[in-house]
């Protein structure tokens, strides 16, 4: 993971459970994780305390912590992206966290809280925008350019040249041809065969790929 302050982690359901086990496995130095339910108050997770809601990442300087966002998403509109632009607004630094078994090739571009989780492949000349996921052994083939906020699902694959619009949500187990453009806020379903561009806002399912 990038950066040396400690880290607090805003969410505790099953994204944040897999981020913690990224920065474990990388050494990060975790205080704790904070979530906006407040029933999960006192509880763990894989030995991080919760240490109550949201507001407790206030108490703590901007200075003194990197947060890291532990809410994922499921749709091409999601909370995660409030959350982001709601802390760096206040002022705090969200920090980059790579599975160490993460493979990443040269000249790949990394914005701020990019998250890379295990297995994950993504080859040279690509670029992947702010506070994007880029999840479980998802591979990213030569120059691709991943969007602000995008989430790439678990077992994803994208063929060299392609362009993914900002806060657009990949499917499970999607596969994409190369060179296609997909526009911002898409979903594209899980198991889908991108074989077209796709333009913004659009819901696409299938194989081969078309509007739900």
């Amino acid at each position: 993971m990038t950066g040396k302050l400690p880290v607090l982690v805003l969410g505790a359901g099953g994204h944040a459970k897999v981020v913690i086990d990224a920065l474990q496995a990388a050494g990060a130095d975790i205080l704790g994780a904070v979530d906006a339910d407040p029933t999960t108050d006192g509880k763990n997770i894989l030995g991080v305390d919760i240490l109550g809601t949201d507001a407790v990442a206030l108490d703590h300087s901007p200075d003194a912590v990197s947060l890291v966002n532990g809410v994922g998403s499921t749709t091409a509109s999601s909370p995660r992206q409030d959350l982001y632009r709601r802390f760096v607004d206040a002022g705090y630094a969200f920090a980059t966290v790579i599975h160490p078994s993460a493979v990443i090739g040269g000249e790949v571009e990394k914005a701020d809280a990019v998250q890379i989780m295990a297995g994950a492949v993504i080859q040279p000349g690509c670029r992947i925008g702010a506070n994007a996921i880029i999840n479980t052994r998802a591979s990213i083939d030569h120059d691709c350019v991943i969007g602000d906020h995008v989430h790439i699902a678990p077992g994803v694959v994208l063929g060299g040249g392609i362009a993914v619009g900002s806060g657009s949500h990949i499917g499970a187990g999607s596969c994409i041809i190369q060179n296609v453009h997909i526009g911002e806020n898409v979903l594209i379903a899980v198991g889908a065969a991108v074989v077209t561009d796709i333009w913004d806002g659009a819901r696409i399912a299938g194989v081969p790929a078309q509007e739900m």
